[in-house]
């Protein structure tokens, strides 16, 4: 790789690609990034593959095989140099030792593909921002406030979108006042930490004897839980592109056959089908994707990101969540949606890189 003398025109862009990362989430992170990696264009980018440890955290410039990126091979002295960001704004891009002293590699942009805590929550976008990094994707604040459903459904309701009926929990709670909620709410409900992602700590609760230990399991995955009514009906989703004109993919459908779309059922489809485009009627699409629009702009979204909602029996339609880093594997939601609407996975990452680094 070429230093930072190497900025003349005619040179191909330079794109950083993060991913792993402190997050149970890691996983997923290694396939979607793998799939960015696979099918971004090498005549035009020149890739800097940046790996982020899962128990460290340490950042590693990676030069290894891609193919030992899924499958968890790519952490070795051998392909690894260790990375930092660089401080100083007019790089624009990262930093490592090697023999002689230190070396900077400035950045185009960055494209994190980190999903849950440590990446998708506006931690990793705000380091970006404070060197001067051009961030494909979601910033600071839209990320922070994606991650956060009690906040992202206050933006959301004061937007004119309906949102289910909450109830947040700190550490200390009162047992019993949490069931005196609870029963206002009515059986079955959800209880959620109020920052992960894949649905990691969510469980239905079909019961008052189920409410305690439901809450506990999910204060192991954040400091403040949500307590949340559920909505009858299925969950409906938007892959939404874009700044100022959006493009907005196929609506798509979640059919299940029991339970929820937890975080097996959203990487097996043990029970439960994807169907794009959604069954529902056209009309109602365009009203889902026109609900899509205003969450994503309340938020302040930037580039792309996957609004879900809830679509209950009687036509309402109510928000879920935003997914400011929506899986990314050419079998995911997000990337499924647009392909129904005509946009290949190449294209898709082309028009992302494109929107942040001009064509």
């Amino acid at each position: 790789m070429d230093d930072n003398k190497m900025t003349e025109n005619g040179r191909k862009k330079r794109i950083a690609i993060l991913f792993g990362g402190c997050s149970t989430e890691y996983e997923v992170s290694l396939q979607s990034a793998h799939a960015v990696i696979e099918n971004m264009d090498t005549e035009r980018y020149e890739q800097v593959l940046i790996g982020i440890s899962r128990q460290s955290g340490q950042w590693y410039l990676y030069k290894g095989n891609i193919d030992d990126i899924p499958e968890n091979r790519w952490l070795n002295d051998k392909t690894c140099t260790p990375v930092w960001v660089c401080t100083d704004r007019t790089v624009h891009g990262i930093c490592y030792q090697e023999a002689g002293g230190t070396r900077m590699v400035s950045l185009d942009a960055a494209f994190p593909i980190l999903h849950g805590k440590n990446g998708e929550d506006g931690t990793v976008q705000g380091v970006l921002e404070l060197a001067a990094i051009p961030v494909i994707g979601c910033g600071l604040l839209s990320s922070a406030v994606g991650m956060d459903k009690e906040l992202s459904h206050r933006i959301a309701a004061a937007a004119g979108v309906p949102v289910a009926e909450t109830v947040t929990v700190t550490r200390p709670y009162d047992a019993q006042e949490m069931r005196k909620c609870a029963r206002r709410l009515k059986y079955p409900l959800f209880v959620k930490p109020v920052r992960a992602g894949s649905s990691f700590g969510i469980t239905r609760v079909c019961a008052e004897e189920e409410l305690i230990p439901a809450v506990e399991s999910a204060f192991e995955h954040d400091s403040e839980v949500v307590m949340e009514e559920q909505i009858s009906g299925f969950e409906v989703g938007c892959a939404v592109l874009g700044n100022g004109e959006l493009f907005i993919g196929e609506v798509d459908e979640i059919g299940l056959s029991e339970g929820f779309f937890n975080y097996e059922e959203k990487y097996t489809l043990k029970t439960s089908n994807i169907y794009v485009p959604a069954r529902i009627p056209h009309e109602k699409a365009e009203e889902i994707r026109h609900m899509a629009a205003v969450i994503y702009r309340a938020l302040k979204c930037r580039d792309f990101a996957r609004v879900d909602m809830f679509l209950t029996p009687e036509g309402k339609i109510y928000f879920n969540e935003v997914n400011t880093i929506p899986g990314f594997t050419a079998h995911s939601r997000y990337p499924g949606m647009m392909k129904e609407a005509g946009i290949s996975f190449k294209e898709l990452i082309e028009r992302l890189i494109t929107m942040e680094v001009g064509a």
